[in-house]
């Protein structure tokens, strides 16, 4: 037998048959959130925050909106009752914020919990003790009934010491730790035994929190324990159902969102996902699921980088740069067909419409990113990654024909460096490709009009000047007439683009030409001041760029080739 052996596992239990509806709903608002960052976060932490880190986490949480947080386990941590104490006297809990402690089912620990929290004005008391069977038999050794009096003395004690502090706005939350592996009629019983003790009321409600404290199948069974646990408890309108996943495999978050289909209101999560082994529920991450189909979150997530950095620099875990939403790389396209398909998609957004831009799921404006990174070149980008640089950058807008004609050279040039280009290297490799300004260059053009276009061009080669003339229809067909009867190289126009660039350029003006040469193909490129000097400047770049060529038939093949492939 190998050591990697499946049959050593078993599935996990399965809920009984029951009215299954969650598949068939939608979901239309966003939950309760709440932040478990300074608690099941820091307990994760190979080095736990100090209370410095704390308050900078706590800061940036309110910051984001959350309205509930789990601040620690005072009982049980100096640091922790020292930061509850500081939020308490130093009056950091704004109004509408309400802040949670946890505490195991012991009532010095119990009485310990509400010291650190006099002088609040409204405080959760999470309560819990582990219920599954694994628990149950190897850790307490107990059967059901000596686990359920653990959590019945618990909610007796914390109900006794409420009491005491009547001017407190309380509330009592439960969690059966373990509720993804616990039986799931032993789950509601057990809570039924501690809504005994509370009882709780349409107005005062209590929180019944299961946890998937350990992933032990897919997302899809979580939903069903929770739909099953919500048909099955009594006392549904005086109980808010919450849910706490980890990410054991992997399915923190949609296993959070199936929860919410199956009927839990509230959400215990961290934000960018920390805590115990594989992490928590990653609050960012299904806020910005839910953002993405409309459903406003209710939490400010405009500012990424912001909770990125204070995430970071609490913890000192770096976040991947492919995380969900706000990695540094989500909004990077290296794909050709990608890249092409973002830039077509982006032309066409109307600003008064839904988002529909391939391969951008949200628009990254939203969240404070822009499309400087959107499109990045390397040697396994295609033609629309270069053409979005040009134009994003240099309003320069390559006819399909130059596309084809400069994506090898930019490739080439990627794979020489081994990394990628920017849109500068990209624009100066298009110049250095197809443009020639010697040993053929303009000086100087005169138009003139009657029943054609006549042209009078000085132009200047290897040193002299010469003067033609020549007529046609347009200032181009002018030149070659000129040219053809000056040197007897026959030159035609295939295809020809020309556009105007923007204020910050030195050049007013682009153009393109593909020529034909003496039965030779060409592209070439040139800008100026106005578009018929770019168009002139082009051609005779065209016919430098082939006369060059001659004697290396090679190169002028590749040229020609990739321009009409």
């Amino acid at each position: 037998m190998t050591a990697f052996n499946h049959r050593k596992y078993s599935p996990a239990p399965r809920v009984p048959a029951f009215n299954r509806q969650w598949p068939d709903r939608d979901l239309e608002s966003a939950p309760i959130w709440v932040s478990e960052d300074l608690r099941d976060g820091n307990q994760a932490l190979l080095e736990p925050m100090s209370v410095a880190q704390k308050k900078r986490f706590w800061k940036q949480i309110i910051r984001v909106g959350i309205k509930e947080v789990m601040v620690g386990f005072p009982s049980a941590s100096q640091p922790d009752y020292d930061f509850v104490r500081w939020l308490i006297e130093e009056d950091q809990i704004p109004e509408d914020v309400t802040i949670a402690v946890l505490v195991q089912c012991r009532e010095h620990l119990i009485e310990k919990t509400f010291e650190a929290l006099v002088g609040v004005k409204r405080a959760i008391i999470h309560l819990y003790n582990s219920t599954s069977t694994t628990q149950r038999e190897r850790v307490f050794e107990m059967d059901r009934d000596g686990i359920t009096n653990i959590a019945v003395s618990g909610a007796q004690w914390v109900k006794k010491h409420a009491d005491r502090y009547p001017q407190v706005n309380w509330r009592f939350q439960y969690s059966p730790e373990s509720f993804s592996s616990t039986e799931i009629d032993f789950s509601l019983a057990i809570c039924e035994a501690v809504m005994d003790v509370w009882q709780p009321t349409p107005d005062n409600k209590c929180i019944l929190n299961l946890p998937n404290t350990v992933e032990v199948a897919g997302p899809h069974h979580h939903a069903d324990q929770i739909e099953y646990f919500c048909q099955n408890i009594s006392r549904r309108d005086s109980v808010i159902i919450s849910v706490h996943t980890h990410n054991d495999r992997g399915g923190a978050v949609a296993a959070a969102e199936l929860a919410l289909l199956a009927g839990a209101e509230r959400v215990e999560g961290t934000l960018l996902g920390n805590g115990e082994r594989t992490g928590n529920m990653d609050i960012v991450t299904l806020a910005m699921n839910l953002y993405s189909q409309g459903i406003d979150p209710g939490l400010d997530l405009s500012r990424p980088d912001e909770i990125i950095q204070v995430v970071t620099e609490c913890t000192g875990i770096t976040m991947h740069p492919r995380h969900p939403w706000v990695g540094e790389m989500v909004y990077t396209a290296f794909s050709g067909s990608h890249q092409d398909a973002i830039r077509k998609s982006l032309k066409k957004q109307g600003d008064d419409e839904p988002w529909q831009v391939a391969y951008l799921p949200i628009d990254p404006r939203d969240i404070g990113r822009d499309y400087q990174a959107v499109i990045r070149v390397n040697s396994q980008s295609g033609k629309g990654g270069m053409a979005f640089l040009l134009e994003r950058d240099y309003g320069i807008s390559l006819p399909r024909w130059m596309m084809l004609a400069l994506a090898p050279h930019v490739q080439k040039e990627s794979e020489r460096l081994s990394g990628e280009l920017s849109s500068d290297s990209i624009r100066r490799l298009l110049f250095a490709t197809f443009m020639r300004e010697g040993p053929l260059s303009l000086v100087d053009y005169r138009l003139s009009r009657a029943s054609e276009e006549g042209l009078s061009i000085t132009l200047e080669q290897d040193g002299e000047r010469l003067t033609l003339e020549g007529s046609g229809n347009g200032a181009m067909s002018a030149f070659m007439n000129a040219w053809q009867r000056h040197s007897g190289q026959q030159v035609g126009i295939l295809d020809y683009s020309e556009h105007s660039l923007g204020e910050d350029s030195e050049a007013n003006a682009i153009a393109f030409v593909q020529l034909n040469v003496d039965g030779q193909r060409v592209c070439a490129v040139a800008e100026d001041s106005d578009t018929v000097s770019a168009s002139l400047k082009a051609v005779i770049s065209g016919i430098n760029l082939c006369n060059e060529a001659s004697g290396r038939r090679d190169g002028l093949t590749a040229l020609t080739d990739n321009a009409t492939a």
